[in-house]
């Protein structure tokens, strides 16, 4: 019989994701066959599985610590804002069009169906699902139309643990007000409350515990320390490395990515706070890229728009500026695009019409309905890291092409298997792409000539998450570094990407343990045997 744990939260970014999935780790040192749930997730950072299905990244990262491959019955409803009231709905993986809010909350009982049917699935596979919500769990106007917190939480017959964060304060006020809130079917499955984020002696803080637990009748099952440094990434969690970010220096490699509205896949950039010597910050003014020796568009979830905030906030002198002096630049996906001549949008997807790029590559976009997710592999085709390992996943809706079959347009990869963008001619996996390479990997993105001492100054690729891969990176480094005057070995700072999440998910799994009571949860659970 499938057992079932749910972390609920007094609201967004309490920590839930990351209790989750280090309770994932938890039960899967024990021997579990254990998998992540959550039913509706709002992000605009995503990931591809391995079928091409998408899904929240926060649901990937908890697969890994539950030692199984991530998947679409995970999170069977993501929602990627467009817009402040509508949002591109993906369903089971798969684009199933975009949605304005209030036509959302009307078709509420329909897809609660399909969250049912798909927690139901997943569970007849595993020991135990670690279901997440998402927000606020006494959310009292969204209570009739609520799909992701109380419901499936009910349906499973989950134990529910509520977290509080600490760091903003009003913790009593977050815990004990939630729980005030419920009616008493939900007050009923609470088995523990969790204080999360506490920073400093946790002696300090017994009065507390025993004020909630007062207060709530409810046992207090752990207060988490804060853990500096953990390697992981946190859903909701920009905010919190923006105040962490550390000055641009002289005697360190300065990268510099613009956060534009709609940026979408910012863990695209962890990999980069490993490295000693690198310095990431998200910049939200032009002049904020004086001192970047590199400065990245991220990926967009509606690219003409964040290209329109780009002009309005005096971005595009400033990137020009910045490329003149001879210094990089590069696109990932959205951000690719938008280094291009010109976005045709003869749809209306995302907004319709035409505009024009930042003309730095000889490419141009077409926006279309179908929606490339896949995963990919292949080598680099950059001057001066060509043939070194890529690999990641595409998200995009776009085909971008040059500008015109007499173009030159250098592909920044060469990518295994489907039909990629750049010199390729945009048809769906199976087609017979003009850009094909001889030994049957397909162009992904494009590179301008530079100057001949500094090739490749302005690149761009759909590729999210190349930079994850640890010799592509550390070769990028150091010819970064070998441009700037700095000295860098190829091989220094190359760690292994998956290595390192591995050993953050077991270091965090250990904090956890230390934290929680982990046997009275385990016990728990162990009673839902006799249901």
């Amino acid at each position: 019989m499938t057992r079932a744990i749910a972390f609920l939260g007094t609201a967004s970014d309490v920590g839930k994701s990351m209790v989750a999935a280090g309770f994932c780790r938890i039960l899967s040192d024990l021997g579990h066959r254990v998998a992540p749930f959550k039913a509706q997730n709002m992000a605009l950072n995503s990931y591809v599985t391995r079928d091409g299905g998408e899904i929240g990244r926060a649901q990937a990262l908890q697969a890994q610590a539950a030692r199984v491959e991530p998947s679409v019955l995970m999170n069977p409803i993501l929602l990627k804002p467009e817009a402040d009231s509508r949002s591109q709905v993906i369903l089971r993986g798969r684009l199933a069009g975009e949605e304005e809010a209030r036509s959302w909350f009307q078709r509420s009982p329909e897809r609660w169906t399909l969250v049912r049917e798909t927690y139901d699935e997943l569970a007849a596979d595993h020991d135990v699902v670690v279901l997440e919500g998402a927000g606020s769990a006494a959310e009292l106007n969204l209570w009739k139309s609520d799909i992701v917190n109380w419901r499936p939480a009910l349906h499973a017959e989950a134990d529910v643990y509520l977290v509080g964060d600490i760091n903003p304060g009003g913790i009593f006020a977050q815990l004990i007000g939630t729980i005030s809130l419920l009616p008493d079917d939900y007050r009923a499955r609470v088995r523990g409350l969790i204080v999360n984020r506490f920073r400093g002696d946790l002696s300090l803080f017994d009065e507390g515990v025993r004020l909630l637990e007062e207060h709530t009748g409810i046992p207090v099952v752990g207060v988490i320390p804060w853990l500096h440094g953990h390697g992981l990434e946190e859903e909701d969690s920009l905010h919190t490395r923006r105040a962490a970010e550390r000055p641009f220096t002289d005697e360190t490699l300065n990268i510099a990515v613009v956060l534009h509205p709609r940026m979408s896949n910012a863990s695209d950039f962890d990999v980069f706070d490993d490295e000693p010597d690198v310095r990431l910050r998200w910049v939200t003014r032009p002049e904020d890229l004086a001192q970047a020796h590199v400065v990245i568009l991220p990926g967009s979830k509606n690219t003409a728009e964040d290209l329109d905030y780009l002009r309005r906030a005096g971005f595009v002198d400033a990137l020009l500026e910045h490329v003149g002096r001879g210094r990089e630049l590069v696109g990932i996906c959205g951000g690719y695009q938008m280094l291009g001549v010109s976005i045709d949008n003869p749809t209306s997807l995302e907004r319709g019409g035409r505009c024009a790029g930042l003309g730095l590559l000889p490419v141009r976009t077409t926006m279309q309905p179908a929606k490339r997710t896949v995963q990919a592999a292949g080598v680099s085709a950059l001057p001066g890291l060509v043939g070194l390992p890529v690999s990641g996943y595409e998200i995009h809706i776009g085909v971008t092409l040059p500008v015109d079959a007499a173009t030159d347009a250098r592909p920044a990869m060469a990518l295994e298997g489907g039909v990629r963008s750049g010199t390729g001619d945009g048809q769906p996996d199976g087609g017979q792409p003009d850009g094909g390479q001889a030994d049957g990997r397909q162009a992904d993105g494009a590179w301008a000539p530079g100057t001949d001492t500094a090739p490749g100054l302005i690149w761009g690729t759909y590729l999210h998450g190349v930079f994850d891969e640890d010799r592509f990176r550390a070769a990028w480094l150091a010819r970064l570094a070998a441009r700037v005057g700095l000295a860098r070995s190829v091989t220094r700072g190359a760690t292994h990407r998956r290595d390192q999440r591995e050993r953050a998910l077991d270091r965090w799994a250990d904090h956890l343990r230390a934290a929680l009571d982990v046997p009275y949860m385990l016990a728990q659970l162990e009673r839902q045997r006799g249901r």
